[in-house]
């Protein structure tokens, strides 16, 4: 039985090679190992949590339709993490089992083990960081020969400082991470600096990863040469999460620290439904809540939430326009995206179909729904009476051109950008 489970997968490997890219393959599939394969099901076994769920959601329907044809009958691709694994924390899956250049330098850097807040299988995934989450999966399971440097930007978080970079981290590290990296703007001696140590540790085969609140051509000040090597593996965006993700997120953090008595589904909804700048509001938005009930004596209820989080939910609803979804929010929408497409507002009210107004229409149509988080049909009413299924085309048009296309996508973020600082 076993034999036949390596035989099956060995065969579905190389059909999966005819469909997919071959990093996919190689990254993906191939650390998959075949446990067993009986009663139409063929059961992989993933090196993680995070691994299982990606390859379920993502490869499992090709590959049983795969099974079918080279099985000659219907067979279930099933993947679950190893025992040996689930067995270990998930700190495991990131350190290497020997003193390495890597763990013997975090004593002289002063690092520490990681937080196990903070792994692949406490994360939550969305259409805002998916591409962001594979990607570093993908690093942390082959450092420095996939997507190598990792370029990751999104909200800024906290800046580091680069004392005696030379001599720490040219020679004698497996991986440099680092957190803001537009810091480097205007220091041409830094620059220079990061230039060649980012060359030494390229050319070692060493893995980088760095994060910035924007992407590396926009970053103003920092040098060609840098931007160029910015650009060489994996530039990946993380957006805003969506309703849905919010919620997700939430209910995680609920879970994580065993409050899923305490704060009722529906107050998780409403938290996300008021609270949609960044994932750590979110969660400093429980802790008040917990805060404000244990203070006040009273259960966690969507007045209670109403009364503790007013000051953030009316910022939202002022400062956004999340909150507030009436006609001046998207005629802004509109006016920021017709300006920019070198169009009309009232051009992209109109019935006219032709190509300079439908992809700008399509865009301002996105941004409604992403950024307002308005109804379809109220898009629909807002762009000249079309009906629902056209807003839904054209939000799904946006959303995969974005990913084909970088410069359009880049264009679409900036029209995003204006929109917020407004």
């Amino acid at each position: 039985m076993e034999q036949s489970a390596k035989e099956a997968w060995k065969r579905l490997l190389v059909e999966a090679r005819r469909e997919l890219p071959e990093a996919t393959v190689r990254t993906w599939l191939e650390p998959a190992e075949p446990i067993a394969l009986d009663d139409g099901r063929l059961i992989l076994g993933a090196p993680d949590q995070f691994a299982a769920e990606w390859n379920e959601s993502k490869h499992a329907g090709l590959l049983a339709r795969a099974a079918e044809r080279v099985l000659g009958r219907p067979t279930t691709v099933v993947f679950r993490v190893t025992e040996d694994r689930q067995q270990r924390p998930q700190m495991d899956f990131f350190v290497a089992p020997r003193e390495t250049a890597a763990t013997a330098t975090a004593a002289v850097v002063g690092t520490t083990p990681l937080n196990e807040r903070y792994t692949f299988q406490t994360f939550v995934i969305g259409k805002s960081n998916e591409l962001a989450a594979a990607a570093a999966h993908a690093v942390a399971e082959a450092p420095g020969k996939t997507y190598n440097p990792l370029f990751i930007y999104g909200a800024t978080g906290l800046g580091k400082t680069m004392s005696e970079f030379r001599r720490r981290y040219r020679n004698d590290v497996d991986l440099l991470l680092v957190d803001d990296v537009h810091f480097l703007e205007g220091k041409e001696m830094t620059q220079e600096e990061f230039f060649h140590t980012f060359n030494a540790l390229f050319e070692a085969h060493k893995q980088i990863v760095l994060t910035s609140d924007r992407p590396p051509k926009e970053i103003p000040g920092l040098e060609d040469r840098l931007i160029s090597r910015f650009e060489w593996g994996m530039v990946a965006d993380i957006g805003h999460p969506d309703l849905e993700h919010r919620i997700a997120i939430l209910r995680k953090k609920a879970e994580q620290d065993h409050l899923e008595l305490t704060i009722p589904d529906d107050v998780l909804r409403f938290i996300a439904e008021h609270i949609r700048s960044s994932v750590r509001e979110l969660e400093g938005c429980i802790i008040k809540l917990l805060l404000f009930a244990s203070l006040k004596n009273r259960e966690v209820t969507i007045e209670l939430a109403r009364e503790a989080l007013s000051d953030k939910i009316r910022q939202g609803e002022e400062g956004t326009g999340y909150g507030n979804q009436s006609t001046p929010s998207i005629d802004r929408v509109q006016e920021v995206v017709a300006r920019r497409w070198g169009v009309t507002p009232e051009g992209l009210r109109s019935k006219a179909r032709t190509k300079t107004l439908t992809i700008p229409r399509q865009v301002a149509m996105y941004l409604a729904r992403d950024m307002l988080g308005m109804q379809l049909v109220e898009i629909g009413q807002a762009f000249g009476g079309r009906d629902h299924s056209t807003v839904i085309h054209s939000v799904d048009k946006v959303e995969r051109q974005m990913m084909r296309d970088r410069t359009f996508k880049e264009r679409v973020e900036m029209a995003r950008q204006e929109l917020s600082a407004l």
